[in-house]
């Protein structure tokens, strides 16, 4: 147990937070990978249990801990993938139609991990105003959605929306509810080839549903990178945008490129 100063007769539930940081930072707690019991801590910081609570609470909110009722509180253990980015769904693609591992598992698998993905959900629907600009659509058109959430190790890594207009998708495999792989992709296979991409990044707090969605913790603040990935065909005209949500401390975007 660490040494408090002399005179220090109540900490603040700021000061706990930050001495807690610091020590599980330094590596105190990695042997039972979770935090003394509250008894001890109440004891150990001259503090109360509300106090302690919300020590707690920012520790969570800082991503360091979570809780388990009745259990404790333990150390939040990440460990993220990297997503490269420039080489998804370009160039030589990895899709492995008799095992059904498109290019997304095929790129987890070379890092050593296991992918899944939850069966898709595909909607016929009017498309956001931004999902709309993205693909030159006007205002209120219909347009296909296709949601996965895709699960690195069993654990929710990334939520996968593919947007494309109807005379793209309609009465193609897009539209069945289960994970179609087909080699060089399904838009390829369909006469849709993307002969072009763009990027679009942007870094923001989750909403509600992509908090229940991704399972984060409620209480904890979560970055997440919103990765959009417009492909436009041979004409020039949008095909499909694939809107990407990846908690930042789950996901490392790399992107590399050559002079």
């Amino acid at each position: 147990m660490t040494s408090r100063p002399k005179g220090q007769k109540r900490w603040s539930a700021q000061q706990i937070a930050e001495d807690l940081r610091r020590r599980i930072q330094e590596g105190e707690f990695n042997e039972s990978g979770q935090l003394p019991p509250t008894r001890e801590l109440v004891e150990e910081f001259h503090t109360s249990p509300e106090t302690l609570r919300q020590a707690v609470l920012k520790l969570k909110s800082w991503g360091l801990v979570t809780s388990q009722q009745g259990k404790g509180v333990f150390l939040r253990v990440i460990d993220p993938i990297e997503w490269h980015v420039h080489s998804f769904e370009h160039g030589n693609r990895r899709d492995d139609p008799a095992r059904g591992v498109d290019d997304w598992k095929a790129s987890i698998e070379e890092l050593g991990r296991v992918p899944s993905q939850d069966t898709p959900v595909v909607t016929v629907e009017r498309a956001p105003e931004d999902v709309a600009k993205w693909l030159e659509l006007e205002p209120g058109t219909f347009a296909v959605a296709r949601r996965r959430l895709r699960r690195v190790d069993g654990v929710p890594f990334q939520l996968a929306d593919s947007w494309f207009p109807t005379d793209v998708a309609m009465d193609t495999p897009l539209m069945e509810e289960r994970d179609v792989t087909m080699a060089g992709g399904i838009l390829k296979n369909i006469g849709h080839p993307q002969v072009r991409r763009r990027h679009i990044v942007r870094s923001w707090l989750p909403t509600d549903e992509e908090i229940k969605r991704l399972d984060l913790d409620p209480d904890a603040t979560h970055p997440i990178t919103r990765h959009v990935l417009v492909g436009y065909g041979a004409d020039g005209k949008p095909v499909r945008c694939m809107v990407t949500i990846a908690p930042g401390d789950r996901n490392v975007l790399i992107y590399e490129f050559e002079e």
